[in-house]
């Protein structure tokens, strides 16, 4: 296992590095001048040229991509000129209110669509199958964002059962009970999608094994059936469905952007958006850069579960 390990890890150095090349030069081919977005209206032309030469922005391409990448591999990722403080300080500030929102969402997907694919599998063909088929079909087809904007609509201003936008009530507050409550609605609406599409392959990943002639056995030789399902079948089920989760929490981080800025969560998705809006280079670059490693060590850990369950992958 640490061999497999190892080859996770080094497969994933070309990985990082080509994100970070595709992330420079986005960066570079957006329309305007950084140090002009910076100096506002004190952007004259010679506090422009000033400006560039101290950011290095009057150089090369390929140098200023070599050196940025220099600075990233010490763990400097830089200074964000719009907040005036070092990049990795105002993502770690904000990494940690998306990764409640974002690993809540994780959670209520993975539990809801196995349940929901496993119930789905063994009822195959009945009421609970078609209801459950209707309804995964139906979330996978509303966008997270539309679903967000109407639940804001129905659940705090009509109804104003929940807090509409933040993460804490400006007028207090700031318990526990507070967060569940903010964080109610832009979890749901993030794990909506990605809830269907694992419902929809665990059901199919479940079909197979209960095909196999081992669930056979056991149900020839008297197991419960609860025990097939949850036990048996499961199991060598999750092999399959592993993988699934490892995308999805992709999907999760990604669609975390769109949903911060709906419900004005305070995390990592909203600070790329108002770096990009401001041309903050260094923030937008290293933001990305750090939410794409957080998705591939994730996928490493997803890899080595799998392999786990079954030792076969390894070879």
């Amino acid at each position: 296992m640490g061999g497999y390990i190892l080859k996770r890890l080094l497969s994933a150095v070309p990985v990082l590095l080509g994100i970070t090349v595709i992330v420079f030069l986005i960066m570079a081919m957006i329309p305007g001048d950084p140090a002009t977005a910076i100096l506002g209206s004190y952007a004259t032309p010679e506090n422009v040229e000033r400006l560039n030469r101290q950011l290095g922005l009057d150089r090369p391409l390929w140098q200023q991509y070599f050196i940025w990448l220099g600075n990233l591999l010490q763990g400097d990722f830089g200074r964000s000129f719009a907040l005036n403080r070092p990049v990795l300080d105002e993502i770690l500030d904000r990494f940690s209110a998306t990764l409640i929102l974002a690993g809540t969402a994780f959670v209520l997907c993975s539990l809801l669509g196995i349940a929901a694919g496993v119930v789905s599998a063994a009822r195959q063909y009945g009421l609970a199958d078609k209801a459950i088929t209707f309804v995964v079909i139906l979330g996978i087809s509303v966008p997270s964002f539309f679903l967000g904007m109407m639940m804001i609509l129905l659940f705090a201003v009509q109804l104003r059962w929940l807090p509409a936008s933040g993460m804490y009530s400006i007028w207090g507050g700031g318990d526990l009970h507070d967060l569940i409550r903010h964080l109610t609605m832009p979890a749901l609406a993030l794990a909506v999608v990605a809830t269907g599409v694992i419902a929809r392959l665990s059901r199919g990943a479940m079909l197979e094994v209960l095909r196999q002639d081992f669930i056979r056995t056991a149900r020839a030789k008297g197991v419960h059936e609860r025990s097939v399902i949850w036990r048996h079948a499961l199991r060598a089920a999750m092999v399959g469905i592993i993988p699934v989760l490892g995308i999805q929490a992709g999907f999760v981080l990604s669609g975390a952007v769109y949903i911060e800025m709906v419900f004005q969560w305070p995390g990592v998705g909203r600070m790329l958006v108002d770096a990009i809006l401001k041309r903050d280079i260094l923030l937008v670059q290293g933001g990305v850069v750090f939410i794409a490693a957080c998705y591939v060590g994730f996928n490493i850990l997803v890899d080595v579960a799998q392999a786990w369950l079954d030792p076969r992958i390894k070879t």
